[in-house]
């Protein structure tokens, strides 16, 4: 009904920038939050970043600083900037959204398939 879409990563040097994407297509009535996570190897999954629908965001102190999430409401996509980049942030990166379905007006939680982020020293 509502798929998300990621796209953005790849293998940099320590100190470069990328910007993660994430389009939302579907049955899509509105959108309540967007969220961007993040699961390195051997490690839980931490939500990095978040966008209310409000247009608030909150980091994990982890980024803070360096990220920024951003959305584009008329393509229901949203970004992830990543400034400084540190070998630390390596991991698969997810897009999460809280939506509610057209024609049903039923809640959505929604993944992407995740995009990997390789940052070198």
């Amino acid at each position: 009904q509502v798929q998300l879409a990621e796209s953005g990563g790849g293998l940099v040097q320590a100190g470069a920038s990328l910007r993660l994407s994430c389009a939302a297509s579907g049955a899509i009535f509105s959108i309540n939050v967007m969220n961007w996570y993040r699961q390195a190897p051997g490690k839980q999954r931490e939500l990095v970043a978040t966008f209310t629908k409000g247009g608030s965001t909150r980091y994990a102190d982890s980024v803070t600083g360096r990220f920024t999430i951003s959305r584009e409401n008329a393509k229901n996509t949203v970004y992830l900037q990543m400034n400084s980049l540190k070998p630390e942030d390596t991991a698969v990166y997810y897009c999460n959204g809280d939506f509610v379905v057209a024609g049903t007006y039923k809640y959505l939680e929604v993944w992407g398939q995740g995009t990997l982020v390789t940052v070198s020293s």
